[in-house]
């Protein structure tokens, strides 16, 4: 179980997500969605370490990271694949899956069987791979560290419907392995595909909390909540 419990956070002295609550069993799919600039973000920057936490509670299973540093965070087993990917521009792909690997399921030859695309491209550099690429690695990255928890932050931002279609499937195998995952998604169809529960943040506060399809179900809701219309995308969305 990953938990959090009236957690204020943001920048600095800047609170941007206040009394913010949820939970996520182990193996299960939780999206966020939210308009821009609500504070989906800074939720995961705060929960990784990386922005302030002002008070609340981050819990992983009995193990309160809440004042842990980011390095400990990662070695408790929270794995992030940030928005703009971080990608090192002067490692190979093959070098990146060094880069902080852990004993466990998700090595680079099992990275590789999720990601066919990627294993032809071992030898180039992070700065040369294609956005769709780019972000593989960055899951790979993240997978190899064999955490327990993955925080995805916009994982098809700017890539096309193809790309996209692949990369579902991989985080579906990802959660079928009994990973957990807190996924950020602006594509609506996508993050209700994916999910097995959804919140909504407006204005760094939790508005809606609940199941992924009963959202689907209340569309006028959604678009209300988050400010996009809930429409059928051009791909494969079925479990």
């Amino acid at each position: 179980m990953f938990e959090v419990h009236q957690l204020y956070a943001g920048w600095g002295k800047t609170v941007v997500i206040e009394d913010l609550s949820f939970a996520v069993k182990e193996g299960q799919c939780l999206s966020i969605i939210g308009r821009n600039g609500v504070g989906k973000t800074t939720l995961f920057e705060a929960i990784t370490g990386r922005a302030t936490t002002h008070s609340g509670r981050i819990l992983l299973g009995e193990r309160d990271l809440t004042q842990a540093t980011t390095f400990q965070k990662a070695r408790a087993g929270l794995g992030y694949v940030p928005q703009n990917r971080e990608v090192f521009k002067s490692l190979t792909v093959a070098e990146h899956m060094q880069v902080g690997s852990r004993p466990g399921f998700w090595d680079a030859a099992a990275v590789y069987q999720l990601f066919p695309g990627l294993a032809a491209r071992k030898q180039s550099l992070g700065a040369v791979l294609s956005g769709g690429e780019q972000q593989m690695l960055a899951i790979g990255r993240a997978l190899v560290g064999n955490p327990r928890v993955m925080l995805m932050d916009e994982p098809t931002e700017g890539l096309s419907p193809l790309i996209v279609e692949g990369l579902l499937e991989a985080i579906r195998k990802i959660v079928s392995e009994g990973m957990t995952v807190l996924l950020v998604e602006q594509q609506l169809d996508v993050a209700i595909a994916l999910a097995d529960h959804c919140i909504a943040i407006d204005r760094g506060r939790l508005v809606y909390c609940g199941d992924a399809q009963d959202l689907r179900a209340r569309q006028s809701e959604v678009e209300a909540l988050v400010g996009v219309a809930l429409t059928d995308v051009r791909m494969n969305l079925k479990a």
